[in-house]
C-alpha cells in the first residue's frame, strides 16, 4: 500500500541544511498497524504528515497504492487523500464555525454521499462515540478530551482504507484512551483497515503488530 524510499527532508537556515528526515526506507501493507515511536523532535509527525500527503518531502520517492504521489499534480493527491485517509490530528484541526455535527460531516460532504445517507452515518458515529448530545455545539464549547473525540468521529466517519493518527489519545482520559485504541484494533482487525499511529506511550505502540523507532530522522531500528 505504502513504500517510501529513501526519503529526506530538510531545511535550509543560513545556508546550513537541517535534516527532519534522513534516508528513511518504509514499506507497508494493507491491514497493517503500525506504531511509530521517537523522542521529541525525531521526525514522527513529519514522516507522518508525509505519508498523508500534507507534506512534501525533497529526496526519494513515495508509491501509495502503486502511484508515484511525488509526480502527481495537487488535484490528484488530494483526490487520493480523500478516497482512502483518515487522519486524527493532535491538534484537532476542528472548524470553529461549525457544529460538532458539521465538522463529522465535512468529509462525506466531499464525497458527494446523498442527504439522507449522510445524515444516517454521522448519528451512527454520534452514538458511537457518545456525543449525541454535544452535536449542536461549537468546538470552542468543548473540553479538550471532547474535541479530541470530534477529530476522531470526523476521521472514521468516511470509512477510511488508512488512518493516519498523531498521538489519537494525547489530550483523553485512560478509559477514553483505551476505548479508543480497541476501537482502532477492531478497525484493524475486523475491518482490515490499515493504521499507522504516532505516539510516546509503550502501551498505545503495543497495540502495532510493527513498532517503527526515528531517532534524528532516521528509522533507528523495528519490532
Amino acid at each position: 500500500m505504502i513504500d517510501l524510499k529513501h526519503i529526506s527532508k530538510w531545511i535550509t537556515v543560513g545556508g546550513v541544511r537541517t535534516f527532519l528526515l534522513k534516508d528513511v526506507n518504509l514499506s507497508i501493507k494493507e491491514g497493517e498497524f503500525i506504531s511509530i515511536m521517537g523522542p521529541s523532535g525525531s521526525g514522527k509527525s513529519t514522516l507522518l504528515n508525509i505519508i498523508g500527503m500534507l507534506d512534501g518531502f525533497d529526496e526519494g520517492e513515495y508509491l501509495f497504492v502503486h502511484e508515484a504521489v511525488h509526480l502527481l499534480k495537487e488535484k490528484h493527491r488530494s483526490q487520493l487523500y480523500k478516497q482512502y485517509i483518515g487522519f486524527v490530528f493532535q491538534a484537532y484541526h476542528l472548524i470553529d464555525e461549525l457544529t460538532v455535527y458539521e465538522n463529522i460531516e465535512t468529509p462525506l460532504l466531499y464525497q458527494s454521499v446523498k442527504t439522507s445517507e449522510r445524515q444516517a452515518i454521522v448519528a451512527d458515529i454520534l452514538d458511537r462515540f457518545q456525543i449525541v448530545g454535544k452535536k449542536n455545539l461549537f468546538p470552542s464549547q468543548l473540553s479538550g478530551g471532547q474535541q479530541q473525540l470530534v477529530g476522531i468521529a470526523r476521521a472514521l466517519v468516511s470509512k477510511p482504507k488508512l488512518i493516519l493518527a498523531d498521538e489519537p489519545t494525547g489530550n483523553l482520559n485512560s478509559k477514553q484512551g483505551e476505548e479508543i485504541m480497541d476501537l482502532f484494533k477492531k478497525l484493524n482487525e475486523e475491518d482490515g483497515v490499515t493504521i499507522i499511529q504516532v505516539t510516546h506511550s509503550e502501551k498505545n505502540a503495543a497495540y502495532g503488530k510493527r513498532i517503527i523507532h526515528l531517532l534524528d530522522g532516521r528509522i533507528e531500528k523495528e519490532e
